[in-house]
């Protein structure tokens, strides 16, 4: 290729990426955001795109070699990705931009200089799927890794002769020398520790590995290596509570355990990486040894005409750099979404023949126990059984939620003696606010069964029957309803909903989620006739007055 053509076209692409990060800037600082969130736990994402360079740094001889002639099909490719990340600038939906630009990143030095420099920059690119957050988005995971956790270090516990007893995920021993009560909890629940550690086995398996077969059993090997080192973690933690100190267990070492494990799990993946070397050396999984082909393809032509460069090479890299530039800038001047106001949403002193109570919530995370108003003694600032402070919301909303969550909470009580509780929660500017119970029940223990959905005049509704630990079972009923007056009881319909308005309309949502526990003394179930006319003409009364 002429050098004069290479300056150029190197020119080009470099006033493209530039425009590109431009376009992208409010995309890295909302990641970086990301990285420092408590609840996605992403502080590895930092490293991340410091080893994608690091990759196409090491390899920039054989980028070299590969380069090719532009390519309109590495132009054409980028579309869809520029189309994804134009959504997701609009609508705030950070994972979409994310796609897009990892999707670029392979696409726009396609169009520039071939399909194998594309090749080259698959893997690279691809890494950076791990700066994704998918903690929060994958959190129906967490519970079933929780589970696992507090049943095995259950298992192991009894095992060694300790009288335990697993109430959800949590795991309690009243007797002995150090009686101790652990909740594996959702940060706890080893999904974020298994994206780290996933992180690290792909960029070691890329190095230590000479072919994609083998690359690809290892990274296999890197989930349960993190689920076994979480479940060790917990183990030990329940160990150190029953020998030593339980205040000790769950403070210092509690704290410090997860970089212990973290060791434990890399020497793991190591040993494996080893053990997999070890078996391709064998003549039995020859296939496997066989070394990867550093194939050398040659680089496309660029056709010259009549000893200079033809026109029709240019062609794509300045179509390339007039259209991505534009469209790049045009997402660098895409303004926020405008936050809508939040509904009005107050719960009447009664509904119907039921007077209601405010309700107050322990924030002493051994006690957690809640209370209406008439059950404490005034001003009621104080929990009667364990003397901590009350809240008019729960410990556990109050580490979970955004800041600029709303709460209305009420406990109805009818003259056959049901109680109501119920709970509207109105959602802030983020899309944390709102999150199912399915997902937090189980962690307390509850056990859920037969999930429906019915109407109640205009209105739909979910809902599931739940039994606590040890107590009666009940009924919980929810739906959600926004500012423009949408109802669904589907939480996908709900976040289809919000994504749309966020990516096409420019617009933040403000939902709002109304739960009713419905429950007695000796137990409440829709499933019963007396027990769905109750419930019904209550849920109709509640609706008269939302919105």
């Amino acid at each position: 290729m002429p050098k004069n053509f290479q300056i150029g076209r190197l020119a080009l692409f470099a006033a493209t990426l530039a425009t590109m990060c431009w376009g992208f800037s409010g995309m890295f600082l909302r990641a970086a955001q990301v990285f420092s969130y408590e609840r996605e736990d992403m502080s590895f994402g930092w490293y991340v795109p410091l080893f994608s360079l690091y990759v196409l740094w090491t390899e920039r001889e054989q980028l070299k070699r590969a380069l090719g002639a532009p390519s309109i099909w590495g132009l054409v490719v980028s579309i869809p990705f520029l189309a994804l990340a134009l959504l997701g600038t609009r609508g705030l939906q950070l994972r979409f931009e994310q796609l897009g630009f990892i999707g670029l990143c392979v696409t726009v030095p396609w169009a520039f200089f071939g399909r194998q420099v594309a090749k080259r920059c698959l893997f690279p690119a691809a890494y950076l799927l791990f700066t994704i957050p998918v903690s929060s988005f994958l959190d129906f995971f967490t519970i079933h890794l929780r589970l696992l956790a507090s049943g095995t270090a259950l298992g192991v516990l009894k095992g060694f002769g300790f009288e335990v007893v697993q109430k959800g995920t949590a795991i309690i021993c009243e007797q002995g020398t150090h009686p101790f009560s652990i909740d594996v909890a959702e940060p706890c629940s080893g999904l974020r520790s298994f994206f780290a550690l996933t992180a690290l086995t792909a960029a070691y398996a890329y190095y230590s590995q000479p072919t994609w077969t083998r690359r690809a059993l290892l990274f296999l090997c890197a989930g349960p290596l993190a689920v076994l080192g979480n479940v060790m973690r917990v183990l030990t933690i329940c160990l150190v509570a029953a020998y030593a100190d339980p205040d000790f267990a769950l403070g210092f070492y509690h704290d410090y355990s997860g970089y212990v494990v973290f060791i434990v799990a890399i020497s793991a993946m190591v040993a494996v990486g080893e053990g997999i070397s070890r078996l391709a050396a064998s003549k039995a999984f020859g296939k496997l040894a066989r070394p990867q082909k550093a194939a050398e393809v040659p680089a496309d032509k660029v056709e010259v005409s009549g000893g200079s460069l033809s026109w029709r090479a240019w062609l794509v890299p300045g179509l390339a750099t007039l259209a991505l530039s534009a469209l790049f800038v045009f997402q660098a001047q895409t303004p926020m979404g405008m936050i809508m106001s939040a509904p009005e949403v107050e719960l009447p002193e009664a509904l119907g023949g039921a007077r209601g109570e405010d309700v107050r919530y322990c924030q002493n995370e051994q006690c957690g126990r809640f209370f209406v108003l008439s059950q404490l003694t005034p001003p009621g600032t104080t929990c009667p059984t364990c003397g901590g402070e009350l809240d008019g919301v729960s410990l556990g909303e109050h580490r979970i939620l955004p800041p600029d969550t709303q709460f209305r909470r009420r406990m109805y009580r009818s003259t056959s003696g049901a109680e109501f509780l119920v709970s509207a929660i109105i959602g802030g500017e983020t899309k944390n606010s709102i999150h199912r119970p399915e997902l937090c029940l189980p962690a307390q223990g509850y056990l859920l069964g037969h999930p429906h959905d019915f109407m109640v005049g205009d209105r739909p509704f979910h809902a599931v029957e739940m039994t606590p630990p040890g107590g009666v079972p009940g009924t919980l009923v929810y739906t959600f309803f926004n500012q423009d007056g949408v109802r669904t009881a589907s939480h996908l319909a709900r976040i289809l909903r919000d994504v749309w308005d966020r990516s096409f309309h420019n617009r933040v949502d403000r939902w709002v989620m109304v739960t009713v526990h419905a429950g007695s003394p000796h137990g409440f179930s829709r499933r019963s006739l007396a027990g769905r006319a109750e419930l019904d003409a209550f849920l109709l009364k509640l609706s008269e007055g939302l919105k």
